[in-house]
């Protein structure tokens, strides 16, 4: 990995080359192609992210590619909400609108705070790189880049529906809204104690909502995506099935990939054994304080 680049100008190279990127795509959503509007731009996104992966590779750092999980959903939902939202209620639009492009900025935000520069790598890729040798970036392009890519846009889709949506406010509206609020909350709780105990602290972190969750992060990024689900109307029945399959992906990274990643890496931790018996793995609830 690039030494002696330092932050400022490492997450200004990652800002163009996210626009670089974000640019290429409105380009190519502008032209005429003949292919459903989903499928439009799902390839702009899998595009965007091989250019993502153009520039780690370039930088040796997959962590060019992390912030790309809360960026590229704002853009959609941008478009989405200028070319197909006319059809839909304008006060639901502007609400969906809103509770993605905070999420956007605030998970943005939280990576960018966290990453060091270019010579700072998630230790999960710098681990995959150990292991896998002359293969890792094969694996890096498609488990760490295409994949969640993948992942998000599942979750992606239902927006492209629910901005179409002309019916009125009703209680599904208020409920998903306060689901997919809180999750936000959740998320943001999470990472300031998380942030705030690091700062001192280099131990288990079990405190707050981290004592009634081993991984309340996880949880509140699977909450939000089932959030924005429930502004969906229409029956996830016959053949809109298909359209929680976002939800079901994300629960399957974060339950089979990520958690049990951070627990292996965590279980060499004093007192992380008595706390995977006493704290919920990802949903909060009160711990067992007897187990």
């Amino acid at each position: 990995m690039p030494t002696n680049i330092d932050k400022t100008v490492s997450l200004i190279i990652v800002s163009l080359i996210y626009i670089l990127s974000l640019g290429l795509s409105w380009i190519i959503l502008g032209m005429e192609i003949s292919v459903h509007p989903i499928v439009k731009m799902f390839i702009v996104d899998v595009l965007a992210t091989v250019l993502v992966f153009v520039a780690s590779f370039l930088f040796r750092n997959s962590s060019i590619y992390d912030a790309y999980w809360s960026v590229f959903p704002v853009f959609a939902a941008f478009y989405w909400f200028w070319e197909v939202g006319i059809a839909g209620n304008e006060i639901r639009n502007i609400i969906l609108l809103a509770l993605v492009t905070l999420w956007g900025i605030r998970l943005t935000l939280n990576w960018a705070r966290g990453w060091k520069g270019m010579d700072h790598q998630d230790w999960r890729y710098s681990k995959l790189e150990e292991d896998q040798g002359s293969l890792y970036w094969i694996v890096s392009f498609s488990g760490i880049h295409l994949f969640p890519t993948v992942v998000v846009f599942l979750g992606l889709i239902p927006l492209f529906y629910i901005f179409q949506d002309p019916s009125s406010i009703g209680i599904i509206d208020m409920v998903a809204l306060l689901v997919t609020l809180s999750a936000i909350v959740i998320e943001t709780v999470a990472d300031e104690q998380l942030k705030n105990f690091l700062r001192s602290n280099k131990g288990l972190m079990k405190k707050g909502i981290w004592s009634w969750s081993r991984h309340p992060n996880y949880f509140g990024e699977i909450l939000f995506w089932f959030g924005l689900l429930l502004f969906l109307n229409d029956p996830l029945t016959g053949e809109n099935y298909w359209k929680i399959s976002g939800v079901i992906a994300m629960i399957f990274l974060f339950n089979v990939i990520s958690i049990p990643m951070m627990e292996k890496r965590q279980i060499s931790k004093e007192g992380y054994k008595q706390y995977q018996k006493q704290v919920s793995k990802l949903i909060p609830l009160p711990p067992h304080k007897n187990r």
